[in-house]
């Protein structure tokens, strides 16, 4: 009997062992992919995560859009967005920021610069300023879409053009496809050397937090919670994974990040027409 009773441990020891390592907690990731290795960036965090026990896949989408549909629909878990996305899934009830990253030069928040070739006027604050002008603008970026029509410029320019990334709106300014362009300031601040022949000519007067990562509110709040502890952490983390991140990631770490944090943006997006029924188009 003894010997039974010593065997049937061993199994039932044997299985909650192997049932610990084998049933790790899955995340699926949602990764707006609107130039070649967009998603490689977020890598190092695989090792980081499986190292405490939790999976990551990422599900790379072609644009702001898709991501959008793609999360609003449940077909991934999180998303590492940009507010403009970010603050439309807050307002429509389906998800919860948890942690954005802080660069190593200290930033975590952006806002939208308007272009236009150098020597333009200024922009005035009047949507009469857009009048017999083409527009072109990231859809559904806070720093792009959102900003453009929270200040009415859709009323008013004759035309709107939407590019698939920021970069991409820049570069068709530059060569004269439209006659002004409102971009994400980060971008152009790492672009602007590029082309002399555009400069500044306006700016929203708020901040968006960057990249935030989003999680739905269908998440167990357990696995929100260690997802939230891991990213905010991993500053004070020793451990090779968390060192290859903030390396390879080129960060200082994640910040903890909450609705309130959103204030500019929701106020944004509100003025721009985003409500709890938005569908992601205009």
């Amino acid at each position: 009997m003894k010997k039974i009773i010593s065997t049937i441990l061993v199994i039932v020891a044997a299985v909650c062992f192997t049932y610990g390592f084998s049933h790790a907690e899955q995340l699926k990731i949602a990764i707006m992919q609107d130039k070649k290795g967009a998603a490689k960036k977020y890598k190092p965090l695989v090792p980081y995560f499986k190292s405490n026990g939790i999976d990551i896949s990422f599900v790379g989408t072609p644009n702001y859009m898709a991501a959008a549909k793609m999360f609003a629909d449940g077909k991934v878990d999180a998303m590492f967005s940009g507010s403009g996305v970010a603050g439309s899934m807050i307002i429509k009830d389906v998800a919860t920021p948890v942690a954005r990253p802080l660069s190593k030069t200290g930033n975590s928040t952006y806002w939208a610069v308007i272009l236009a070739s150098k020597g333009s006027p200024k922009f005035d604050g009047s949507v009469d300023y857009f009048k017999g002008k083409k527009a072109i603008f990231c859809s559904l970026a806070s720093s792009g879409e959102f900003y453009f029509r929270s200040i009415g410029g859709h009323e008013t320019a004759s035309a709107t053009m939407k590019a698939s990334s920021h970069g991409a709106a820049i570069d068709a300014l530059s060569r004269g496809a439209a006659d002004v362009a409102v971009v994400k300031n980060r971008v152009w601040d790492k672009m602007k050397d590029k082309y002399p022949n555009l400069e500044v000519v306006g700016n929203d007067t708020g901040e968006n937090p960057n990249g935030t990562l989003i999680v739905s509110k269908k998440m167990a709040p357990g696995l929100s919670g260690k997802i939230s502890s891991l990213l905010t952490g991993i500053m004070e983390d020793s451990s090779p994974e968390a060192k290859k991140v903030l390396e390879e990631m080129k960060l200082l770490g994640y910040i903890k990040t909450t609705e309130e944090n959103f204030d500019h943006t929701l106020a944004l997006l509100k003025k721009a027409g985003v409500n709890k029924s938005f569908s992601f188009k205009f």
